[in-house]
């Protein structure tokens, strides 16, 4: 006597001599006890597609399935996804349709081969490959984003072996990859369960179901009698899937390593109005995995170039952060930036951000490395007024390194200093007054309204909404709150509050080789409420609660005129001011539409989602691409590969570039 009866056989068999058992076991007092541990290997067949498989599989409901996860997740076009336990492929093959990089795997043979079918049929580049979810045939590093949909997980008998399945996703997401599971809501159907219901699948084949709790109470015990009125009994199977409840769903998650772990409530669709059993009710849950790149040992990487990559130091305070330390964003951050660099062909990274230890770390890399790539702009022990104290070491220790020198950052840093400098130079800049310390008593000398920042610094520190005032008693309170927020031997800065466009201009390269001159771009206010000002402060960089977070920063769309005077203006300055490799220039039209220019920053933000990353995707290149010509233009200042450095920049230009002689 056999506990299942299963019909994968061909067609044919019968006149091969062998019959098919329609035997059953009949009742069973205790469902556990005839589930066995694989049971999993031989129910996803063609029955499965008609007893369960139909509940879902409907294309209207597999595209708002998959319009939600892209939703939640916020998918992006590039992003390499991986459909575990993806059965017949349905949700694979429409994100395919819909043009992402994606592929399934799943133990079913049958259900692969009818993935693949239905992918040749429709002409879809997908690859389907069968394989155990606890030992995936994948690299480690390999998936931006990973799937589990459909009820897939707690098929196994232990939470241990669910956990070596969210330990594998650990391994094979890269660094800030995420996973979507879609699972059975296990508190609710815990009380609600149906224990026995019937139901015809089709016109001449009809399913029993027999379900109960497992002796612990964590799994729910189903028994599927499939029965054809010509044949008789076609299955008899029984199976088990654990009742995960939010919370141990959730510390399952964190012992796997998962964190940003969170829950979004789905009501099944199906138009089947019958038992729909496990899928009655479901929720999803995302989250994310924070690690290190694994290294990797790439062919041919002692000819590489090793680079050192200097950062700020993520154990100690950073004033300037709303928490005043480093947060996960800050360190998505890092991993976004980590993930580019290894896109880079011929060299090796090194990570330097133990600002404790960073003297006698240099002092051993002296020698060893090519150079410094410099991305510190928090400043030594995260301290900004320390910024140029990094270059600075750099140069006693004679150790080449990408951005400005210790004097270029000095000037910079200091805005009523780059104001003089500018208009010396004939470039225009706004009215503005500077307040010492000391100062109890202001006359302006200029209409409202005004704006008051604090003279030296960046990050947009004390520049928020309030920082603009429309007459001297105003003024007077902006002053007094900011030296008590900020200290009181800051000096300030007050200019007039410019209202027209608000723009900034991207440069990497430098004076002695070409300009890579990134394409304008203008703060978008159209999102903020009216009463709000016009600034890209410290609120939209720094807080996404604040509404100012809605800016967003496009193409700017200014007369030629204009655009080629400030492109003129900021390589000039560019020049003066000793940058060097890449700098951002900020400026702002008056209510004429003349430009004026507010600063320069010489060490700007170098994050994937920065001024100068948007810059650059506008010229068509990719975060990657943004680092490299950054590098390439240290590589070509230091005179490493010079006459190959000066042909890629010749011809990898992009609109509004200019050699030295044109500006």
């Amino acid at each position: 006597m056999t506990d299942e009866i299963h019909t994968d056989e061909p067609p044919d068999s019968r006149r091969k001599g062998r019959t098919r058992d329609k035997r059953t076991i009949g009742p069973v007092p205790n469902l556990e006890e005839h589930v066995k541990s694989d049971w999993w290997r031989r129910i996803f067949n063609h029955l499965y597609l008609k007893t369960d498989g139909d509940v879902v599989d409907d294309q209207r409901i597999t595209g708002r399935e998959i319009d939600r996860v892209a939703r939640v997740l916020r998918l992006g076009p590039d992003e390499k996804i991986l459909d575990l336990c993806c059965g017949q492929g349905r949700h694979t093959l429409e994100l395919a349709r819909r043009g992402y990089n994606a592929e399934g795997l799943d133990q079913s043979h049958y259900l692969i081969q009818r993935a693949r079918s239905t992918a040749k049929r429709e002409g879809l580049q997908v690859r389907f490959r069968e394989g155990d979810a606890r030992r995936l045939p994948y690299r480690t590093d390999s998936y931006d984003v990973v799937l589990v949909l459909g009820n897939s997980f707690g098929y196994f008998d232990s939470v241990e072996e669910d956990l070596r399945i969210l330990t594998e996703l650990r391994r094979i997401l890269k660094p800030w990859g995420q996973v979507l599971l879609d699972v059975a809501d296990g508190e609710y159907l815990k009380e609600h369960f149906q224990p026995r219901s019937w139901e015809w699948i089709d016109r001449t084949m009809f399913v029993c179901r027999e379900r109960s709790l497992s002796l612990d109470g964590q799994r729910l015990i189903s028994r599927e009698v499939i029965t054809d009125v010509d044949k008789g009994v076609v299955a008899d199977q029984f199976y088990a899937e654990r009742l995960y409840t939010r919370d141990a769903l959730r510390q399952l998650l964190e012992r796997a390593g998962f964190s940003r772990i969170a829950f979004h409530e789905i009501a099944t669709e199906s138009q089947r109005n019958q038992d729909l059993g496990m899928m009655e009710r479901r929720h999803i849950v995302t989250a994310a995995i924070r690690k290190e790149w694994a290294k990797a040992k790439a062919k041919g990487q002692e000819r590489a170039k090793h680079v050192a990559v200097m950062l700020g130091d993520p154990t100690k305070a950073d004033a300037l952060k709303p928490s005043c330390v480093f947060d996960d964003d800050d360190f998505y951050t890092i991993d976004q930036m980590k993930a580019a660099l290894r896109e880079l062909k011929g060299y090796r990274f090194t990570y330097l951000c133990k600002h404790d230890t960073m003297i006698p770390d240099l002092t051993k890399l002296k020698g060893k490395v090519d150079y410094i790539f410099n991305l510190c702009d928090e400043g030594f022990n995260n301290d900004p007024r320390k910024e140029l104290h990094v270059p600075a070491l750099l140069e006693m220790l004679d150790i080449p390194y990408t951005g400005s020198a210790p004097q270029s950052l000095a000037f910079c840093y200091d805005k009523s200093l780059v104001r003089g400098i500018a208009k010396e130079m004939g470039i225009p800049v706004p009215d503005a007054c500077f307040i010492t310390p000391g100062d109890r008593t202001y006359d302006v000398g200029m209409k409202f309204p005004v704006i008051v920042k604090p003279n030296s610094g960046d990050s947009s520190y004390g520049i928020t909404q309030r920082s603009i005032a429309h007459t001297i008693e105003e003024l007077s309170d902006i002053i007094s709150s900011l030296r008590t927020t900020l200290g009181y031997s800051q000096s300030l800065l007050v200019e007039e509050f410019l209202t027209g466009k608000d723009i900034s201009v991207g440069i990497i390269g430098n004076p002695s080789g070409y300009y890579t001159v990134l394409p304008i771009t203008e703060e978008d206010y159209s999102a903020l409420p009216p009463e709000l000002p016009r600034i890209c402060g410290y609120e939209a960089k720094w807080l996404p609660d604040s509404p100012y977070w809605k800016i967003v920063s496009r193409p700017a769309n200014l007369p030629e005129e204009t655009e080629k005077v400030v492109v003129r203006c900021c390589l000039a300055l560019f020049e003066r001011l000793e940058c060097r490799d890449y700098c951002r220039f900020d400026w702002r039209l008056d209510e004429h539409g003349n430009p004026k220019l507010l600063e320069v920053n010489p060490n700007p933000g170098w994050c994937w989602d920065g001024h100068l990353a948007k810059m650059a995707k506008y010229a068509g290149l990719s975060y990657p691409d943004m680092l490299g010509r950054v590098l390439k233009a240290a590589e070509e200042r230091f005179g490493m590969d010079q006459e190959t450095g000066a042909r890629e920049a010749e011809a990898k230009t992009v609109p509004l570039d200019f050699s030295r002689q044109e500006a």
